[in-house]
């Protein structure tokens, strides 16, 4: 009875339905009811057609240390002269130091154009093998396989997004969000080299003086470079200065510096709680 309910032309009908068609064709196999608990025992009650099925993705746990560890990527479109004119920007972070490695504008999406600026850009940072991930969405680019082909020649371990959750690339996607927020940022570009311009002035401000808060208000270049302890310490000799002047001013005593994270993850993984003992 079930095979005949799963028929093509019964899939999307109800038993009553089935029951009724079944019939005028002169056959009675059972009551509406009886089919009805035929396919909720085979698990068809809602839907008998086949589905699609998608495989089950694994949520990417990534963890950076120190700078050169874990690099995001991503492409984003700029608005060109003409409605529906677009450039892509490409862009290579540093997850740890949030320091832009590598940048390309092009006229369109392409996995040769990426392949060239993570081999470029790996060169220009010295990576060895084995010694960085490279993490990024499902985009037609970043799963090509002239990138995979490039990053396994690198010995660079890939990563990816899964489908449709922004939250598996948040650093990438706030760093574009700080592109496009700016006040200077145009409606739309008039040329290629216009944008091109533009996004060189704002890389060399983003990494060289931009304050960043996630990196205890650090530039991203003094994280990468390794100076990060430094200049967190001048700070100290500042703040310490102003204290032993107007120690009333700081009620909470003695004040500190920010510090920058001596750890950064993309999903960190949710720590199990101890399970508690029992005496008996």
């Amino acid at each position: 009875m079930r095979a005949v309910l799963c028929e093509k032309r019964f899939v999307d009908q109800a038993p009553r339905e089935v029951f009724a068609t079944l019939l005028d064709e002169g056959r009675y196999l059972c009551s509406p009811r009886t089919m009805y608990r035929i396919l909720k025992e085979g698990g068809a009650v809602r839907e008998r057609r086949d589905q699609l099925r998608h495989p089950a993705y694994k949520k990417p746990e990534l963890l950076a240390t120190k700078p050169n560890e874990l690099w995001s990527w991503d492409i984003t479109k700029l608005k060109g002269p003409a409605k529906w004119s677009y450039f892509q920007l490409y862009v290579l972070l540093d997850v740890f130091s949030r320091y832009v490695v590598g940048w390309t504008i092009a006229p369109r999406e392409s996995g040769a154009l990426a392949k060239q600026l993570i081999e470029e850009t790996c060169a220009k940072q010295k990576i060895d093998r084995d010694q960085l991930t490279v993490h990024a969405d499902r985009g037609p680019a970043p799963r090509s396989k002239s990138v995979a082909f490039l990053l396994a020649d690198l010995g660079v371990t890939k990563s990816h997004s899964r489908p449709y959750t922004s939250t598996d690339n948040p650093y990438s996607e706030a760093h574009f969000r700080t592109l496009k927020y700016r006040p200077d940022f145009p409606g739309r570009f008039g040329s290629i080299q216009d944008a091109r311009a533009h996004c060189r002035a704002f890389f060399d401000w983003y990494n060289c003086r931009h304050r960043h808060s996630g990196i205890g208000l650090l530039t991203p270049e003094t994280v990468h470079l390794g100076q990060a302890d430094a200049v967190v310490a001048a700070r100290q000799v500042v703040l310490d200065r102003a204290h032993r002047a107007r120690p009333e001013r700081f009620v909470r005593g003695r004040p500190a510096p920010e510090q920058p994270p001596h750890e950064v993850w993309i999903n960190k993984p949710i720590e199990a709680t101890p399970t508690e003992v029992v005496a008996h």
